[in-house]
């Protein structure tokens, strides 16, 4: 199943002042953020992507036109530096990757628009932001997906703010205080099981969450996937850094690719 992933925005939330590269390329150990969502994808079976280019588009083909599989595998090296490498295993060897200019201040939903051309002719496909993270088990949310009658499925997730919500009366005194992941609310949490039909919701311009799915919800034709497991996104330059230190910690239960490092059992890869 091909996957579209949204990595063209300027992010400016995750500026540090130090480098200007996209924000899907920021780096969580060895490897860029967007490298993580791909390889959640491929370990399922999904190794078909197309990448909606915008911002720092040069720094996303560069990375993977000079793609170093000894950063992230093992490997036997004989003759020295300059010798022959043997791996162990590859990372993307076997993935095909499509590249497409979606334009520099694009909404997520004109991205997917101008990239139609290579899902249209799709019973389903994929779609998500380049830089969350999940341990959600695709297979389950797609095949819910599948046998519904739905234009667009996606992950439904607590609210992350560790902040507390208050209801006040009249006089002003507080007279409830909940913290906001025990409201009976869910957010959009991306990882999109999408048809073609989403094509015929969305204008030119617009936004895939801010227009074509309320659209769609109207018709009863938009499926969630609750979720309370591990789901983080990387929006800030602080999440960024939490990511990485768990990854410096070997607690990394996105990466159901690595069965030591995400704490879950080892599972055979399935395409859908």
């Amino acid at each position: 199943m091909k996957v579209v992933l949204f990595c063209g925005g300027l992010g400016m939330r995750m500026r540090d002042g130090v480098t200007n590269a996209p924000k899907p390329m920021a780096m969580i150990g060895d490897r860029p953020l967007m490298w993580h969502v791909m390889r959640y994808y491929a370990h399922y079976g999904h190794r078909d992507f197309v990448l909606c280019l915008g911002y720092g588009a040069s720094v996303v083909k560069d990375f993977f036109l000079n793609y170093d599989e000894t950063r992230s595998n093992d490997f036997v090296l004989s003759g020295g530096g300059t010798g022959d490498i043997e791996l162990f295993k590859t990372d993307i060897s076997d993935w095909r990757i499509t590249f497409v200019d979606t334009g520099l201040h694009s909404e997520i939903g004109e991205r997917l628009r101008r990239v139609r051309r290579f899902v249209q002719d799709e019973e389903m496909f994929l779609a998500n932001y380049a830089d969350v993270f999940t341990d959600a088990p695709l297979p389950d949310m797609i095949s819910r997906f599948a046998a519904s009658d739905t234009a667009v499925s996606l992950l439904a997730v607590p609210p992350q703010s560790s902040h507390h919500v208050v209801d006040v009366d009249d006089s002003g005194l507080i007279t409830h205080v909940v913290p906001m992941r025990e409201l009976r609310q869910w957010e959009n949490g991306g990882y999109f099981v999408l048809r073609p039909e989403i094509f015929d919701h969305l204008g030119e311009g617009e936004d895939l969450v801010g227009d074509a799915i309320p659209r769609l919800v109207e018709r009863r034709k938009v499926l969630a996937y609750p979720y309370k497991g591990y789901w983080c996104p990387a929006d800030t330059v602080k999440e960024r850094a939490q990511l990485e230190e768990a990854y410096h910690r070997g607690d990394c239960p996105w990466m159901v690719w690595d069965p030591e490092r995400s704490g879950t059992p080892r599972t055979v890869a399935v395409a859908g």
